[in-house]
């Protein structure tokens, strides 16, 4: 029996930002697709290569913990990288809530 469905990227255009999970740098790019399997971002051609590490992507309402699996370069100062999307780990799960702690905590003190 053949499988009929099938998860496809769709286009999603938003703005993101990706955070090395291992350097905890931030780069700011522009979703193309996305999917519940992965995700594509364009960034500016200076980003360093990302392939094989491990990201946490925000784009609006979702966040999305990935590896880089591909690089592709665009027209002009551009380029594209895929993720592909992991399952969070109990270490990444406490970063973003202490992060989020942190930053509830200085609005209110403020």
């Amino acid at each position: 029996m053949q499988e009929r469905r099938s998860i496809n990227r769709v286009e999603f255009l938003a703005n993101s930002v990706i955070v090395d999970k291992e350097s905890l740098s931030k780069y700011f790019g522009q979703v193309k697709n996305i999917s519940p399997l992965g995700i594509a971002i364009t960034v500016d051609k200076r980003v360093p290569n990302m392939i094989g590490r491990d990201v946490i992507i925000v784009a609006e309402t979702m966040i999305m913990y990935a590896e880089a699996v591909r690089e592709d370069q665009e027209i002009g100062e551009k380029k594209s990288i895929a993720f592909k999307a992991r399952k969070f780990t109990a270490d990444v799960l406490q970063y973003l809530f202490d992060r989020i702690g942190d930053e509830d905590e200085e609005k209110q003190s403020k």
